[in-house]
C-alpha cells in the first residue's frame, strides 16, 4: 500500500478529501465578504446582503469599476483575516506536514486568495494564471509546498487548478518573470494536464515546483 508520504513523493501533490471542517471554511469566506460589503457601503453608499449571491456579486463588479484601488486594497487586507492565519497555524495541517516528512515545518509567506471572475481583473491578469510553478514567487526551500483550497465547491466549470503530476521533478523551469508569477516559456503538450475538482473542506498540498494553471471559469 502507497503511503501518503510515497505519493506526494512520486506525484507531487495530494489531495484530501473533506480535511476542513466546512464551517471553518465557510467563515473565511464570510469574513472576507464581510470585508468587502463594508467598504461598498463606503464607496457605493449602499448596503448589500452578502447572501444575496447575485446582488451582492452585481455590487462587487460595480466596487471595481468605480474605485479600483479601495478594490485591490480590500483584496489585500482579506488575505490578513485572523481566521485565515488562525487556519494555518492548525495542529492538522502542522500533523500533514510532519506526515510529509517535514520534521521542523515552517510558514513561508502569508496566505494567499485568489479571487477568480475575468470581470474582477484589468487586463486579463491574476484572474487566470497560465502555467507556473509558484516556487519562482515563493521562493524559500527546496521542499518548500503549498497548500490550496477552495472557499466554494470548484471544479471544471468555475477554473478549478489544472496539475501536471510528476512535473515536480523538473527542475525550476524557465518562464517569463514579467507577469505576475512568471509563466512557463515551455510548449506543454494540453494533455499533460489533469483537471481537479474540489468541494469545500478539501486540501490539495503540492510541491511548490510542480506544473500548473488556472483552469477556464466559465
Amino acid at each position: 500500500m502507497v503511503t501518503m508520504k510515497q505519493q506526494f513523493k512520486q506525484d507531487g501533490y495530494i489531495v484530501l478529501k473533506n480535511f476542513f471542517n466546512k464551517e471553518e471554511i465557510n467563515k473565511i469566506y464570510t469574513e472576507a465578504r464581510n470585508l468587502f460589503a463594508i467598504q461598498i457601503e463606503r464607496v457605493l453608499g449602499k448596503k448589500v446582503d452578502i447572501n444575496d449571491r447575485d446582488t451582492f456579486e452585481q455590487a462587487m463588479f460595480e466596487f471595481f469599476e468605480k474605485d479600483f484601488t479601495t478594490f485591490v486594497n480590500t483584496g489585500k487586507q482579506v488575505q490578513h483575516l485572523i481566521s485565515l492565519h488562525r487556519l494555518g497555524t492548525d495542529e492538522k495541517i502542522v500533523n500533514v506536514l510532519k506526515a510529509l516528512g517535514y520534521e521542523f515545518p515552517t510558514i513561508g509567506v502569508r496566505p494567499a486568495m485568489q479571487f477568480n471572475s475575468r470581470y474582477l481583473s484589468k487586463g486579463g491578469s491574476h484572474w487566470k494564471l497560465g502555467a507556473h510553478q509558484d516556487w519562482r514567487t515563493g521562493q524559500g526551500s527546496l521542499d518548500s509546498i503549498v497548500m490550496w483550497f477552495p472557499l466554494v465547491d470548484c471544479g471544471e466549470d468555475l477554473g478549478s487548478l489544472q496539475i501536471i503530476p510528476k512535473s515536480h521533478t523538473w527542475g525550476l523551469l524557465d518562464a517569463d518573470t514579467s507577469g505576475y508569477t512568471g509563466s512557463i516559456q515551455a510548449d506543454i503538450p494540453e494533455e499533460s494536464y489533469v483537471q481537479t475538482e474540489f468541494e469545500v473542506g478539501d486540501l490539495l498540498v503540492f510541491s511548490a515546483f510542480l506544473v500548473h494553471r488556472s483552469g477556464n471559469n466559465i
